[in-house]
């Protein structure tokens, strides 16, 4: 299983929300570049970077973040937030990411979202599933669409989708355990995608248990930010 540590950008800084409320806001460290460090120093391979201005926005605002720290570190970084237009997603790429992260475009304008899948190839471009009660939520999760995950997922399969990340809001920044039931479900469901869990890892004890299903990967945040998890146990749990 991939650990997949997570920095989300307000302002230039990290910060975590409260199921994706703008309004309940953590800063944790003024400096992403130096907090990926920290990660590429105790060895973790993996960055979840999302630019939470440019998901509000509409359109990509922390670059120049995603290319410091693509340069300065050896981090394979999956970059999301505003992304809507071919140049978007070419410059993700130009300034350094390893994939891109794609949320409200994949769900409103899925001709693009399926263009850059076959552009790019499956293993680039991720599906960014956010989950509020069942139904998909987009730009920034301020938005709550009438589409089901399951319906989202099945339209983008026969343009070589190969892997998604999917969040409960519900537990997002909450450190009340990730939504287990609803990754086991999905599995089933399309048993050749990897699922990537993100939101509600509050222990060791929930990584080894996503680990055990297994997904292919674990997005941590608030429980690295909040002391409740060592980098040197993250490190330890990576394959």
């Amino acid at each position: 299983m991939r650990i997949i540590p997570a920095i989300d950008l307000i302002d230039g800084k990290c910060v975590r929300l409260e199921k994706g409320d703008y309004a309940r806001k953590t800063e944790y460290h003024a400096d992403p570049v130096e907090m990926a460090r920290r990660f590429e120093g105790a060895g973790i391979q993996y960055l979840h970077l999302v630019d939470l201005d440019g998901a509000k926005a509409g359109r990509v605002i922390n670059l120049d973040i995603l290319e410091r720290i693509s340069r300065e570190t050896s981090l394979k970084v999956d970059f999301g937030g505003g992304i809507k237009t071919d140049e978007d997603a070419r410059k993700a790429f130009e300034h350094g990411a390893s994939q891109i992260n794609v949320g409200s475009t994949a769900a409103k304008q899925p001709g693009v979202f399926q263009s850059w899948l076959e552009t790019y190839g499956g293993d680039k471009v991720l599906l960014s599933a956010d989950v509020r009660d069942g139904m998909v939520a987009i730009h920034g999760w301020q938005t709550q669409t009438s589409q089901s995950i399951e319906s989202l997922i099945e339209s983008h399969l026969p343009f070589g989708l190969q892997q998604v990340v999917c969040t409960d809001i519900s537990k997002d920044g909450m450190l009340t355990g990730p939504s287990v039931a609803l990754y086991q479900r999905l599995q089933e469901q399309f048993p050749d995608l990897a699922f990537v869990a993100s939101g509600g890892v509050s222990s060791l004890q929930d990584l080894q248990a996503l680990k055990a299903m297994p997904m292919a990967g674990a997005i941590i945040g608030k429980a690295y930010y909040e002391g409740r998890i060592t980098l040197e146990e993250l490190a330890s749990l990576q394959d």
